[in-house]
């Protein structure tokens, strides 16, 4: 056999079979251990092409001599060191410090270890240990133990700064027992379809911040309105006039007459004509505030006072009803903006509260009738500059005087003449300098009657209310609505907290 387009040669052309696989090839390859049969060679060939079979185990293991060190074992292939625990004790098994009577690796340590001892891995023992003995077996030193300390080390994954616990839940209800009504509402006030705009919600509540005071303002309806479905009398008007430090806040309560058809409404009117009032007059306000002109501030705001409940009478005037039936009480606070004037000035008329929370004491500065200044403080209250008496040098031009608003007319029946109207509120006026940490109270006659009844809520309030931060909205209304047996009008309060 020969190659395309060859000439043959001298030889067979068989005889390359015979150098490959004849009996001359014996020499070049070797003889061979096993029977060269068609069987064999596939067998071979199957392997080659297939994953070879597993190896047999090895055999056990033979014990390196006493004396040989640790050291010069080399580790294991695919054994891993022992990891410390976490509070840093070495993952190291106790050992004797002599060569131990050989066990089975699986078996307990020595019961009285003497001193760490390094095991390394070897290849030839189960497991990698190979203890040391006295002829050359290395050591591992303990780790370094730190010296005891008096405190426990602190938490590096903790907060530097704790914010301090948040103040207890207000409670429910103080005294003895709670009050008989639900504390939730109950029913709601009868509607009128042609005069859905007369409806109140139960509930009204507000807040801001303007310089150095923090606003807090909530009107709730009272729990004998609530389980008679009748509305709420009281009503909360705050409203902000002007911007910057120019700003004037006002926040005005007025309350209705108990028996009064429509007392909501009266009380909703005679803010909203105060605030009306107020508001085309802030810039003026403003003024008199920041120079302490108190006299000026008295007798302007005495005026827009009378002139707002005037219409109140005017209107009732007009509907032919009598003069308590549309009458109301009104209480007002002002607060300028500006972060430099801590002036506070309230005004009004009718009965109410009027207190201050200072260090942690409540105080009732409710301005009475007879009282004419405030606190004395430089420009507000200062006592006149004349004589203890009076000014004895002012002489008698025969020029009369304006009748007072307090005293019975020329014609009333205490001066044989026919009945005139009522006697009309007097007028309550009182400015103060506020302190840092303050609180400024002013409430309606539903808030302050258990307020000076109930010395357990006086002191409640003043445990919430002498925190370093006023309450949110949710807790100031929470602590308007601590209830006390005995008390079910309607509670509207407005608080200032002063930084």
């Amino acid at each position: 056999m020969s190659q395309q387009g060859g000439r043959p040669t001298g030889r067979h052309e068989d005889d390359w079979w015979e150098e490959l696989y004849g009996d001359a090839a014996v020499d070049d390859t070797g003889p061979a251990t096993a029977s060269d049969s068609l069987d064999d060679r596939f067998a071979s060939a199957s392997g080659t092409l297939h994953e070879a079979p597993p190896p047999p185990a090895p055999p056990p293991p033979v014990p390196p001599p006493a004396d040989a060190s640790s050291a010069d074992v080399p580790p294991a292939p695919g054994v891993q060191a022992p990891r410390p625990f976490p509070d840093g004790t070495a993952a190291h098994p106790p050992g004797p410090s002599g060569p131990p009577p050989r066990g089975a690796p699986w078996g307990p340590p020595p019961a009285a270890p003497e001193g760490p001892v390094a095991f390394a891995t070897g290849t030839g023992l189960p497991g990698g240990a190979a203890p040391g003995g006295a002829g050359g077996a290395a050591a591992v030193p303990p780790p370094p133990q730190e010296p005891p300390s008096a405190a426990p080390a602190a938490d590096p994954r903790a907060p530097r700064f704790v914010p301090p616990p948040d103040p207890l839940p207000s409670r429910s209800h103080v005294g003895s027992r709670p009050p008989t009504y639900d504390a939730e509402p109950t029913a709601l006030p009868a509607a009128d379809p042609e005069g859905l705009d007369d409806l109140v919600p139960d509930t009204v509540l507000d807040g801001a911040r303007y310089g150095a005071c923090t606003l807090r303002a909530a009107s709730v309806r009272g729990d004998s309105a609530r389980y008679r479905g009748e509305p709420r009398r009281d009503a909360l008007l705050t409203a902000r006039f002007g911007t910057g430090e120019q700003a004037l806040v006002l926040v005005a309560v007025a309350t209705g007459g108990r028996a009064a058809p429509g007392a909501h409404r009266t009380a909703t009117e005679a803010c909203r004509w105060i605030g009306r009032a107020v508001g085309l007059s802030h810039a003026r306000l403003v003024e008199d505030i920041r120079a302490a002109r108190r006299g000026d501030l008295k007798s302007g705001l005495h005026r827009l006072t009378d002139r707002s409940l005037g219409r109140l009478r005017a209107d009732a005037a007009g509907q032919g009803l009598e003069p308590d039936a549309h009458a109301a009480t009104l209480r007002c606070l002002l607060l300028p903006a500006d972060p430099a004037c801590r002036t506070r000035v309230f005004f009004g008329v009718g009965p109410g509260g009027l207190l201050r929370l200072r260090d942690g004491a409540w105080q009732d500065i409710e301005p009475q009738v007879s009282e004419v200044r405030g606190e004395p403080v430089v420009g507000f209250g200062s006592p006149p500059s004349g004589p203890p008496g009076g000014d004895h040098l002012t002489l008698d031009l025969g020029i009369p005087t304006p009748p007072s608003p307090y005293e019975p007319s020329p014609g009333s029946s205490e001066r044989g003449g026919a009945p005139a109207e009522p006697l009309r509120e007097p007028f309550r006026f009182r400015t103060s300098i506020a302190r840092p940490g303050d609180v400024l109270l002013m409430c309606a006659a539903g808030f302050a009657d258990p307020l000076h009844g109930e010395r357990e809520l006086r002191a409640h309030l003043a445990d919430r209310w002498s925190r370093p931060e006023p309450p949110g909205l949710a807790a100031f209304l929470a602590d308007v609505q601590v209830r006390v047996k005995g008390y079910a009008d309607d509670r509207t309060a407005a608080a200032v907290w002063e930084a």
